[in-house]
């Protein structure tokens, strides 16, 4: 594709837009909440941080209500805006159309000359800016293959695979060039086609809009029948003069006056801004291509927010945010897992008290180092750790073994439920449940 270089109201403020969008993806892995990066996906440590909150495997649950969240609030805003996130903040069009386009047009030129560059023989000039052009979009794809890859394991390992020996990570020097490849190939080479065959959301479009839908839309009643525009001519056509500029400046290549439900229309605003332009110069109001719904197109109604539809998205995406904010709020600092050590039973004291051997492994949900000791609660006996005291490190796993020992006379049967405390210092951090064995009364 060789989209015409857009300019207009809507570009320089999706540019702003982007520019922001920029600036907080690149400072985001130095970002840090608590200790804690403010977004990190470790999927090889099974580690997730979500603005400063340690998630572990254990915490799935609470993934699961996050992501139906955000799939619903996706759905909702679809219903309600269309592609607005395509043309807006959608990472992929921010980068090809904010970043990659944008030194292409300051090495190549605007459309026309990259057509003639494409045609030239190989020769000084094309050697020149063709390779310029590479050399940067390489660079730019390692930095952003670091960025990435500092989301995944955290800028702290990032920066031991970047400072050491690259023998010591092959692994890590493995993926930052896989990556670079990828985004590459992304950005130079399959661009549009990211949004027109690969991506899942465009092709989804169409069974989450409505006529009420808002789109950037061609208000065809006011355009209709085309014309061009001739001089000293009385014009009897709609107001658009087929000058084909909304064509020019779409980056996937569509006609918007098709239709504007099209696969491959992002919504970018491009062919509003230059459509603006070309009514301003016509001396005809703007808007002949604007955000509207297809409800307002054909039938001029107004557009409105609250429709049933969107009222019951709303509903249930208030209950699941209330939901998940519960169990965030409601989330312990630790967790532990508790269980009878196997092959051992129980052990008779000379005090008249029975023993049980647990095994227990509680894992860090904070970055601070914690002390732990253990009480029973609701029940009489004491526990004691076997070796060393149990010390919780920051956002580590501690494992032990420890006996709990209870008199006879306060056990209710041979497999008694106990409710095992977890504290750090006075802070009760979590409690497990579990069984307890003794002998028939």
């Amino acid at each position: 594709m060789y989209p015409k270089k857009p300019q207009g109201k809507y570009y320089n403020y999706r540019k702003w837009l982007s520019y922001a969008f920029l600036a907080m993806l690149f400072a985001g892995p130095f970002l840090k909440i608590n200790g804690l990066p403010l977004l990190m996906l470790n999927v090889v440590e099974r580690k997730f941080v979500i603005f400063g909150v340690l998630f572990w495997p254990q915490d799935f649950f609470i993934l699961v209500v996050a992501f139906l969240t955000m799939a619903l609030f996706i759905i909702l805003f679809t219903v309600v805006y269309g592609r607005l996130f395509c043309g807006w903040v959608c990472p992929q069009t921010i980068f090809l159309e904010m970043v990659f386009r944008r030194i292409e047009y300051a090495i190549e030129g605007d459309y026309t000359k990259q057509k003639a560059l494409d045609k030239m023989p190989w020769n000084t000039e094309k050697i020149l800016k063709k390779g310029s052009k590479t050399v940067i979009f390489l660079a730019i794809s390692f930095l952003i293959a670091n960025t990435f890859l500092a989301y995944i394991i955290g800028v702290d390992a990032l920066q031991k695979i970047v400072t050491d020996n690259p023998l010591n990570h092959l692994v890590g020097l493995g993926a930052i060039v896989a990556f670079t490849g990828v985004f590459y190939g992304v950005f130079a080479w399959f661009r549009e086609q990211v949004c027109t065959i690969a991506c899942p959301y465009g092709r989804l479009q169409g069974v989450m809009l409505d006529k009420k839908t808002v789109v950037v839309a061609y208000d065809y009643g006011r355009g209709e029948p085309r014309g061009k525009l001739r001089k000293n001519q009385l014009r009897t056509e709609g107001d658009c003069i087929d000058c084909k500029q909304c064509v020019q400046v779409c980056p996937t290549g569509i006609d918007i006056r098709n239709g504007a439900q099209q696969l491959e229309c992002i919504n970018c605003t491009a062919c509003i801004d230059v459509c603006d332009s070309i009514m301003r110069m016509i001396e005809k109001p703007e808007g002949l291509i604007r955000y509207e719904s297809e409800e307002g197109i054909a039938e001029g109604k107004q557009w409105k927010f609250f429709t049933p539809r969107v009222m019951g998205y709303t509903a249930v995406l208030v209950i699941l945010l209330t939901a998940l904010t519960t169990l965030l709020l409601t989330r312990d600092a630790a967790e532990a897992t508790i269980l009878r050590t196997p092959g051992q039973l129980y052990q008779k004291t000379e005090q008249g008290t029975i023993k049980n051997l647990y095994n227990i492994s509680v894992i860090n949900k904070t970055n601070h180092q914690m002390p732990l000791s253990l009480k029973l609660r609701g029940q009489q006996g004491t526990i004691k750790v076997v070796g060393n005291e149990l010390v919780l490190p920051a956002q580590g796993i501690v494992e032990g073994v420890f006996f709990t020992e209870i008199p006879k006379a306060a056990l209710s049967g041979m497999n008694s439920e106990i409710e095992i405390g977890v504290y750090h210092g006075d802070e009760l951090i979590t409690t497990q449940e579990t069984k307890f064995l003794a002998p028939a009364r």
